[in-house]
């Protein structure tokens, strides 16, 4: 097991499994990925002008990377046993600011079966209970609806838009930007999902 894998815990919640990317992930992956592409492809991160072809398992290793820094959390999402995600815990910085952003897809064949949320929840709870960290934040697309409504359901803070914020899907897009802060969730993120104290009002847009 790289340093970096070491770094990230393995979680299970019932048919959800989060654990450390491989790189022996890289076949599987970029599998999901293609059978995925038409559903994945409007919110993918890109590079200004490089049209190259995907670098799955380069990707993995920049990941393995942070994570081995401790930057970064990269998990793979596993439902019922079979590869159906990614959620990333990144830009993880420690001290005064103690904050990290998050990030996620879910296969198409899974979404709508509450494995986003649930994941985002673990992830949340890990940081602010095991790490330590203060603050958790969340930037999506506004026509994102369905990344929106996992945001909603946590009851994630709406903090505002940041205007061309990130190159996705080939040009520079908005994003409305949500956070949590510890002081926010004294009974956790998943529990306070699951047990129905979620004010989603306060991830309302402008």
């Amino acid at each position: 097991m790289s340093t970096g894998a070491a770094f990230v815990p393995t979680i299970d919640d019932g048919v959800l499994r989060m654990r450390s990317i491989r790189t022996r992930d890289a076949r599987e992956l970029e599998r999901v990925l293609l059978d995925n592409r038409p559903w994945l492809q409007p919110w993918e991160a890109t590079l200004p002008g490089n049209q190259g072809r995907w670098n799955v398992r380069g990707s993995i290793r920049s990941l393995l990377d942070q994570a081995a820094a401790r930057t970064a959390l990269p998990f793979i999402l596993e439902y019922e046993g079979a590869l159906a995600g990614q959620l990333t815990v990144s830009s993880i910085q420690y001290g005064a600011v103690s904050s990290a952003t998050l990030g996620y897809w879910v296969a198409q064949s899974v979404a709508g079966r509450g494995i986003t949320p649930t994941a985002v929840a673990v992830a949340t709870d890990y940081c602010f209970r095991t790490i330590g960290l203060h603050r958790m934040e969340i930037c999506i697309r506004p026509e994102n609806l369905a990344s929106l409504r996992v945001v909603e359901k946590l009851g994630f803070r709406y903090e505002g838009k940041r205007d061309r914020y990130i190159h996705i899907d080939g040009d520079w897009r908005d994003h409305y930007c949500f956070a949590l802060v510890q002081e926010d969730v004294p009974e956790g993120v998943l529990n306070r999902w699951r047990n129905g104290n979620v004010d989603e009002s306060v991830a309302a847009r402008d």
